[in-house]
């Protein structure tokens, strides 16, 4: 008979690709967890989104000129997401449509453009894999891919923490100081497509936005502060990808989407018992208000 510590530390002692497939998330997790909490504050949730699908153009060219290899789809797409974001902005700051609405409809454009391009040369299987990506066949290269992305996100975050969460509070002060504002605007673009781009190889351009937005928005219902929902941003992530490979391993479904739904579960527990906003503490806090109504009406007769 199996011991816990056997079914909960087993799969990854004992095979490599687990290692490396949790290796992979966690680092993933490290940095998407962060950078969603700026995209809640920003209240432009679905900009992670509508970027995750804008690279996928450039990964589709990669994969046409060279194959699946990492560093062309890397590359591509790393070049069409900054370029998505360029233009996007641009848009928003020459005509009177937001820059939210810009994003959905470049990301509506490259998510046809990417999927037709894919579709040209290979297999249903070569699409499903840039699409759902394949977190249990890490190879050394992908991992690096990933832990470089991380660290190089990780110091950006480190350096411009504070006027990132100023833009984020009042953006029009931040853009009087020189342009500054657009400066940190476009760092945290490029945090987020450098992210994106080495996410697709562990989730792929549909799945990543989920680890990067799911544990951010739970976050949001445990801490108050920017700096603590970081960090429960990222730990959460990591849980669910502990969870999500553990499940996929006993239960023989995709890693991918097992991951996400650890996270998802992790959104509505959080949505449920959270103290900062859940359902049960504004349910406890109704009820102390009708005991407090119900005092006062009995006090005034």
């Amino acid at each position: 008979m199996m011991s816990l510590v056997d079914v909960l530390f087993g799969p990854f002692m004992d095979f490599g690709f687990m290692r490396r497939a949790l290796a992979g998330s966690f680092a993933l997790a490290a940095a998407a967890g962060p950078l969603g909490v700026f995209l809640v504050l920003r209240r432009m949730s679905l900009m992670g989104d509508a970027m995750a699908h804008a690279i996928l153009p450039g990964v589709a060219v990669g994969f046409l000129t060279a194959g699946l290899s990492l560093s062309a789809m890397a590359i591509g797409g790393m070049i069409t997401g900054l370029v998505v974001a360029l233009l996007a902005g641009l848009v928003a700051r020459l005509t009177p449509q937001r820059e939210d609405a810009s994003f959905a409809a470049f990301y509506l454009v490259s998510l046809g453009l990417g999927v037709l391009l894919v579709s040209l040369r290979g297999s249903n299987m070569d699409l499903i894999h840039v699409l759902f990506g394949t977190v249990l066949g890490l190879d050394d290269a992908s991992l690096l891919l990933v832990t470089s992305s991380t660290t190089v996100t990780l110091i950006i975050l480190a350096l411009v923490f504070r006027p990132l969460v100023l833009e984020c509070m009042d953006p029009i002060f931040l853009r009087t100081q020189g342009g500054r504002g657009s400066v940190v605007h476009m760092l945290f673009l490029f945090m987020l497509v450098i992210t994106l781009v080495a996410g697709f190889q562990v989730l792929g351009t549909l799945m990543v936005v989920g680890i990067m937005m799911l544990p951010a928005a739970s976050a949001r219902f445990w801490v108050y502060s920017v700096g603590r929902q970081m960090l429960v941003a990222a730990l959460l992530g990591m849980i669910s990808a502990y969870l999500g490979l553990l499940f996929s391993y006993y239960y023989n479904v995709p890693a991918s989407p097992a991951i996400i739904l650890a996270a998802g579960a992790f959104y509505f527990l959080s949505i449920t018992f959270g103290p900062q906003g859940g359902l049960l503490r504004a349910y406890s806090q109704w009820r102390a208000r009708r005991r407090r109504m119900a005092s006062l009406l009995e006090h005034d007769r």
